[in-house]
This record gives structure tokens, C-alpha cells and sequence, in this order.
């Protein structure tokens, strides 16, 4: 049987729960390796388990799954309502994802599957998403490779009088040539002044002698997610700049050590916090996040939440600070979580990078 799914029933099990009706299609992307953008419905019970889709996207589903996935695939036209009220019939608890599913599309379950009681699963499948299998490892350290080619790209890419759209564009248009399936979000070029914005959209201001340029980017690779940030300098570096971006380098450091089994986010966070207030300088958004098949994904690394890291989590490290109105510094790595301390799997240069 799939191992993700049979994982997934001993969850349920553990619940109290006989079924499982699954309407994310990243979640079930991830459950049965079908491309997120087919649309369908998982159902799930303590024996069987049955996708639901339309005629669209059969054949594409019939060529990733097996048979030993022992999953059923049918399409939408040829199941009849006696299907649907009878999926269900011997479950009395089936869970759904509470925080995808709409108030409209929840009656329509009721209605549809005639379901005894409907029971909210709090993330449970993207927690299980949380530890990375060995397949998923090697594939983000492969879109963490073409991002790092990027970035060597790019640093001979950019000339003065370039705008900071016409950078974007490029690593857009670098990533799609050069093995990647796209962006994983739309990349942060914010130069001068605007890099006091941690999340700037790119303009046409045009790149200048003395800038300091944050780079923001990442790609997908069979799904799966890179990103990083680099803060680099033209032609020199101004002595203003050098302080802030030793100190958000330091502590960039300091948390991938700290990215080890059994550490707490929140103490990481906060470590990060206090050190930066120490500086007079303040964190003002988190200090990293889980990536996989979304660029933004559990667990959250900041100072609202307590999530204990586990070995095989994949998570960023950005610190960064940003002196309204005149410049900013952020420095991101995506990394692994590991017995004692993290793996950068982005590993661009992140000293004073000069072009």
C-alpha cells in the first residue's frame, strides 16, 4: 500500500476516526503524487480508498498510479449517488480539512455522503507533511541547486542602470530555461530604499552605484520548493550598510546551528529577538517557515508559536532588519533540520558580495 496513506489511516485510527475525506489538492498531491492542478477528491476509509475525478484527468492519473497504491480512481460521471451515500456507511466518524473546506461545500459533503458526524482533523496531513521523506529531501536540495546557479547567474547578470523588474523577469526566465518546473513565488528585487520593505514588489528604479539590492527567489522543482535571500552590494560597500548586515549574518549563523531535533522554535526566535534588541534593531516578521510542496508551510519558526523541530523538517532561516526609508538586510537560507544542527541546502556565497 502507499506508505503516505497508510501512514495517514494509523492517524486516523489514532483519532477515532474511520474515513477521511481529502479536497486539497496539495494535500492529496502529496498523498497519491498526482500533479496538484488535477481536480478530484480523496476518499478515505479503513479499507479503501477511492479518487474521484472527471474525464480531464484520468489518463494523467492512471500513468502515476500503481496498483500497488491500491488506490481506485473513478471518474466523476460514472459514480452514482448510491455510490456516494454508501461510501461512508459503516463509518461513524470522518474526518475533513476544516481549514480548506467552505461553509457551502461542508453542507454538500453532509448532504452528498450522508455522513453521521463530520469531525475537523486540524492539519492533520500537513503535519504528517512536516517530516520530509528521503525522495522529498532529494528533490528540494534540487531546486536549492538551480536557485544557488541562479544567483551566481545573476551576479553577472546585473549591470547599473538595470531596473529592478528587468531582474525579476530574468530570474524567472533563467529558472524555466535551466530544469526548474517555475517560480515558487514571484522573486523580491528591492534596491536602494526599497530594501527597507521586507516584502517589496519589483520597479523601475533603476540600479546604481553604492546600492544595496535584497534578492528574494526561489523555484520549483517536481513540486517542490527552494528559497533564498541574498543581500549584495554594487561596486562597494557603504559603511552604514556594514553593521546591520553583520549583525543579521550572525544571527543567520547562530540559528542554523540551532536547527537541530528536539530544539523549540519559539526559544530560537526569540534568541534572535532579544540579540537584535540588544542592537536597537527589532525582527519584524518571522524568523522562518516550513517549505515543501508550498513555499510557506508548517512549521512556522517565530515568537507567537512552540513547535518542536524534528529531524528532516525543512524549514528557512531569514533574519533580517529594515531601517524604514533607508535601507534593509535579510539573509535566507532554506534548510534541513538534522540531529544537531541544520544543513543549509542553499549554499550561495553570504559574505560581502560586491558586483
Amino acid at each position: 500500500m502507499n506508505s503516505k496513506i497508510k501512514f495517514l489511516k494509523e492517524q486516523l485510527k489514532g483519532l477515532n476516526l474511520d474515513g477521511m475525506i481529502v479536497s486539497n489538492p496539495i494535500n492529496i498531491s502529496y498523498l497519491i503524487g498526482i500533479d496538484s492542478s488535477c481536480e478530484g477528491i480523496l476518499l478515505i476509509t479503513r479499507k479503501e480508498v477511492v479518487y474521484i475525478t472527471d474525464s480531464r484527468y484520468i489518463e494523467a492519473v492512471n500513468n502515476v498510479i500503481t496498483i500497488e497504491d491500491e488506490i481506485v480512481v473513478n471518474d466523476v460521471r460514472s459514480v452514482s449517488k448510491y455510490d456516494y451515500e454508501n461510501f461512508f456507511m459503516f463509518c461513524e466518524n470522518v474526518g475533513f480539512e476544516e481549514n480548506y473546506v467552505t461553509y457551502s461545500e461542508y453542507k454538500k459533503i453532509m448532504h452528498t455522503y450522508k455522513i453521521h458526524n463530520l469531525v475537523e482533523t486540524e492539519k492533520i496531513i500537513e503535519k504528517q507533511r512536516m517530516i520530509k521523506t528521503e525522495e522529498e529531501v532529494e528533490l528540494t536540495k534540487k531546486a536549492c541547486e538551480i536557485t544557488d546557479e541562479c544567483f551566481m547567474y545573476l551576479l553577472n547578470f546585473i549591470e547599473k542602470g538595470m531596473t529592478e523588474k528587468e531582474i525579476a523577469l530574468e530570474i524567472r526566465r533563467y529558472f524555466m530555461e535551466n530544469g526548474a518546473d517555475d517560480i515558487s513565488f514571484e522573486p523580491i528585487v528591492a534596491s536602494g530604499k526599497n530594501s527597507s520593505m521586507p516584502h517589496a514588489v519589483p520597479t523601475d528604479r533603476k540600479i546604481e552605484a553604492g546600492d544595496i539590492i535584497t534578492i528574494d527567489f526561489g523555484c520549483r522543482y517536481k513540486g517542490y520548493c527552494s528559497d533564498m535571500t541574498r543581500t549584495i552590494f554594487v561596486d562597494y560597500v557603504k559603511e552604514e550598510y556594514k553593521k546591520v548586515y553583520d549583525l543579521v549574518l550572525k544571527n543567520q549563523q547562530l540559528t542554523l546551528k540551532e536547527y537541530g531535533e528536539g530544539k523549540n522554535s519559539k526559544v530560537i526566535t526569540n534568541m534572535v529577538v532579544n540579540d537584535f534588541k540588544v542592537n536597537g534593531f527589532d525582527l519584524v516578521h518571522g524568523l522562518g517557515h516550513g517549505t515543501g510542496l508550498e513555499i510557506h508551510e508548517l512549521p512556522f519558526v517565530n515568537s507567537r508559536v512552540e513547535n518542536i523541530l524534528k529531524e528532516n523538517m525543512i524549514v528557512t532561516d531569514e533574519p533580517g532588519i529594515y531601517i524604514p526609508g533607508h535601507f534593509g538586510v535579510r539573509i535566507e537560507d532554506t534548510v534541513l533540520v538534522g540531529k544537531g544542527e541544520g544543513e543549509p541546502l542553499t549554499k550561495s556565497d553570504k559574505g560581502y558580495v560586491v558586483i
